[in-house]
């Protein structure tokens, strides 16, 4: 496999500009220069920087906490002297808290060449469900959005409708076809430090798996579990992101053996095989469901219950969100705080004196 290389992003404009001059493409017999865009998100501190170096073999380069949203880029040659495909890489930081951004990576430009990868961490069930809703309830709004204003901006765009993305269109022979509700641009979820989550108790683990197993397939989406401490599971993992950041094959492993990590390409999973949701101790019928996802959901958080208020709660104010520490403007930051709350105090003694005075 050719590496792929890390130019500065002045060589990556430069080498676009040429492309451009040089008018070489498909129609005259020139290399082209393929780009994709893939979105990184996730759970926080679930360890996206670290798979994400990891998959562009920059093993020397050490992780630091992503601030807000981070871009940087790929490169794979094709061959010897041969264009460089290129591959647009955003990632999002703070968890859920900055579901916001979402609409920075996905453009008019991007979205018909963009993949999302979801990054969820394994040790942290409680918070699983929430982050991946969220996240993906607003990744797939404004996938939409801006189709919607990119059909309207365009003349005959309802004829050119089925092609998007946004309407994602799965073979006939698809299992369930009529059953999911696939995402509309490429999906990927990872299953971050399963280390640790091989000590769980077998029966929150089995949950765990099958309620990924199941979300998965209902959004026609890739499933692999992972850890940085695994050479083999990040090679597969490389694998699976390297299909979406250059078009690579991604290999035929296919896993749902329970004893061992999820290895589920898109497509290799139904629901026949992934049964009935873990229920030993819940009657069902009492749930109330709207619809399959919905029971899911119930009795995922039955067993983990959500954390997710707790966590946006936690990070209302960003100023005490660790992940953005700074301790010599912290410490003036708690000094500046003390001197605003002293004043405080002397205004309202201040006020009462003269409301006792009048």
């Amino acid at each position: 496999m050719a590496k792929m290389s890390s130019d500065t992003i002045w060589e990556l404009a430069a080498a676009e500009v040429r492309s451009q001059e040089s008018g070489a493409g498909e129609g005259d017999g020139g290399e082209t220069v393929c780009e994709r865009s893939v979105f990184l998100m996730g759970s926080k501190t679930g360890g996206k920087t670290s798979i994400l170096l990891r998959c562009l073999e920059r093993r020397d380069e050490p992780p630091k906490p992503t601030l807000a949203l981070e871009y940087t880029f790929g490169r794979r040659a094709k061959g010897h002297n041969t264009p460089k495909d290129i591959a647009h890489l955003w990632e999002l930081g703070g968890g859920t808290s900055l579901s916001d951004l979402v609409q920075i990576p996905i453009t008019p430009n991007s979205i018909r060449s963009l993949s999302v990868v979801l990054v969820l961490d394994l040790s942290k069930p409680n918070a699983l469900w929430g982050t991946m809703e969220k996240l993906l309830t607003a990744v797939q709004a404004h996938v939409e959005k801006v189709f919607s204003e990119a059909q309207k901006s365009k003349p005959g765009g309802k004829r050119q409708k089925a092609a998007h993305p946004a309407a994602r269109v799965l073979p006939k022979d698809y299992p369930d076809r009529e059953l999911i509700s696939p995402f509309p641009v490429p999906l990927l979820i990872i299953g971050s430090k399963y280390d640790l989550f091989q000590d769980f108790d077998s029966e929150k683990k089995k949950v765990i798996r099958k309620t990924l197993r199941f979300l998965a397939h209902y959004y026609a989406a890739s499933l692999i579990f992972t850890s940085i401490k695994s050479e083999s599971l990040m090679s597969k993992t490389k694998s699976f992101f390297s299909h979406l950041a250059f078009g690579l094959d991604r290999g035929k492993t296919v896993s749902c053996d329970s004893g061992k990590p999820l290895i589920i390409p898109v497509g290799s999973d139904s629901f026949s095989q992934i049964g009935a949701p873990p229920s030993t101790d819940i009657d069902i019928t009492s749930l109330h469901a709207k619809n399959p996802k919905d029971l899911w959901k119930k009795v995922y958080e039955r067993v983990f219950p959500s954390e997710s208020h707790i966590e946006q709660r936690e990070l209302k104010d960003p100023a005490k969100d660790p992940q953005y520490s700074e301790p010599q403007i912290d410490a003036m930051r708690a000094q500046k705080d003390q001197e605003l709350e002293q004043y405080k105090r002397n205004a309202a003694k201040s006020w009462k004196e003269l409301q006792l005075e009048t």
